[in-house]
């Protein structure tokens, strides 16, 4: 699913078990040197981030980037709160989103594109625990179709 000129650096892969993702879009983030570092080696976890509308800017919470390793008492606090970057109607469209209808804005993977990293949030609705065991029941069900399928087209099988 990687398009054309994306690194993808990390993927919350948790958001797609636990929510239902209706719609996405794009960010930017801002951050400092030593973050920038730390996140081309991979040493960043979106699992239970997220992010919120406060002031007409958007809010990256809980997103944890390793301090950098060569840094030096510069090193920014891991778990601070990160700006997101996106136009003003889009900001508005997605306040009243998560106001109206009861949506999250749940950060779905972390990428480098043209040199700056960027951030694909979900407009997400929360599953239900029956939900995630429907889900586990397909998958497996789809799982068990494609072994069967597999089986009857190899040659010498049974």
């Amino acid at each position: 699913m990687a398009q054309q000129g994306r690194k993808m650096v990390a993927v919350n892969r948790k958001a797609r078990h636990d929510y239902f993702i209706e719609e996405t879009c794009d960010a930017g983030i801002c951050l400092a040197g030593t973050e920038v570092k730390s996140i081309r080696a991979g040493k960043v976890n979106l699992q239970d981030s997220f992010a919120r509308v406060e002031n007409g800017e958007v809010w990256l919470f809980n997103m944890y980037v390793a301090p950098y390793e060569k840094g030096t008492r510069f090193n920014l606090e891991p778990r601070r709160p990160r700006k997101l970057l996106l136009h003003g109607f889009e900001i508005a469209r997605l306040a009243g989103k998560t106001q109206q209808k009861g949506l999250a804005l749940i950060p779905l993977q972390l990428y480098f594109e043209r040199g700056y990293a960027k951030i694909e949030l979900g407009l997400a609705r929360g599953k239900k625990l029956y939900d995630k065991r429907q889900a586990i029941a397909e998958r497996d069900a789809q799982r068990e179709e494609r072994r069967a399928l597999v089986d009857r087209t190899t040659p010498g099988a049974r």
